[in-house]
């Protein structure tokens, strides 16, 4: 194995090494930060210096985006008027691996002072930032994937994974949902997947290949010509779903070479098809499509009468994927 190869395996195994001894430590702790972040009424307040501040800032936005309205204060900004920042139904968050980083220290006594929580997120459990803490969360390592021991390297993945298990916690607490989500990200393909449904792009109407299914496959074929999306769909005569017919499944009619013309169409649909909801997301179809190796889906209502076909390119056309 190559050197290079080696020392990220190791970086790897030394991460993971860290990330597994944060879970076994996890605590009532962990639970105290999530009902202070979970009671806040105001906004939470994160900060940090250095590679700290970069996950904090990382931690905010993933907090904000499921639920929990965060922003990020820059610890030395905050000593030059920013502080004010701070209201008294706000919880702060800061993070130190040292707990003694010098331009967050006078931050400290602003917020005991304000009578505002603070979750403590460091390393140091003799720090200054342990030692004011309403909550202290343990980010100690065994050691950094960095060779020379200086550079952020386990302690920063910790402390990202912590944030992302905070934020977790929380989302499912307040019992967000995908709608909830996509209010936060309406643009780009995230936002498609999260606001496109199944309604929006459906073939319905007078496109509709449906056919009863008594009728014979000489006359079932001149729909399925005329409509040209390569399926039939079946119905009885109350309306309600029966089956599907495909080209597929005629093109293999044909190879049995047999007379089928004059045959009704029940005899060779495919019964129970997959189906899904108008007001179901398009993103949810196009999992379906793909898990079952099929290229669309009957629309169907809570009576299982059929109202419109979705078809696999209308979902990527519309930019879902």
């Amino acid at each position: 194995m190559s050197s290079v190869l080696q020392r990220a395996k190791t970086t790897f195994a030394i991460e993971i090494e860290g990330l597994q001894d944060m879970m076994e430590r996890l605590d009532h702790a962990f639970e105290d930060a999530v009902e202070l972040l979970y009671g806040c009424q105001g906004k939470v307040i994160i900060t940090g210096m250095g590679k700290s501040g970069l996950i904090g800032r990382k931690i905010a936005a993933t907090l904000t985006s499921t639920g929990t309205p965060s922003i990020f204060l820059h610890p030395a900004e905050s000593i030059h008027g920013d502080m004010g920042v701070i209201g008294p139904n706000d919880t702060v968050m800061a993070i130190s691996f040292s707990g003694e980083t010098a331009e967050l220290v006078p931050i400290l006594g602003h917020v005991q002072a304000a009578g505002v929580p603070l979750i403590g997120v460091t390393g140091n459990a003799n720090s200054a930032l342990a030692r004011h803490a309403s909550v202290f969360l343990n980010i100690a390592v065994r050691k950094e994937a960095c060779p020379l021991g200086l550079s952020p390297t386990t302690s920063s993945t910790v402390t990202l994974a912590l944030g992302d298990a905070l934020a977790m916690c929380l989302l499912e607490k307040r019992n967000f949902k995908s709608e909830n989500f996509a209010v936060f990200h309406p643009g780009g393909s995230l936002g498609k997947k999260l606001t496109i449904c199944v309604k929006d792009v459906m073939v319905t109407g007078s496109q509709l290949p449906f056919v009863v299914d008594t009728m014979l496959m000489r006359d079932a074929l001149e729909e399925l010509s005329e409509k040209n999306l390569g399926i039939l769909v079946v119905v009885d005569k109350s309306g309600r779903l029966q089956g599907v017919f495909t080209v597929g499944d005629l093109m293999r009619l044909v190879k049995q070479q047999f007379n089928f013309l004059d045959n009704k169409i029940s005899q060779y649909m495919v019964p129970h098809p997959k189906i899904i909801s108008r007001n179901d997301l398009a993103a949810k179809a196009l999992h379906i499509m793909e898990t079952h190796s099929i290229t669309c889906l009957i629309v169907a209502d809570s009576d299982n009468i059929p109202v419109g076909i979705i078809q696999i390119y209308h979902i990527l056309r519309a930019g879902v994927y």
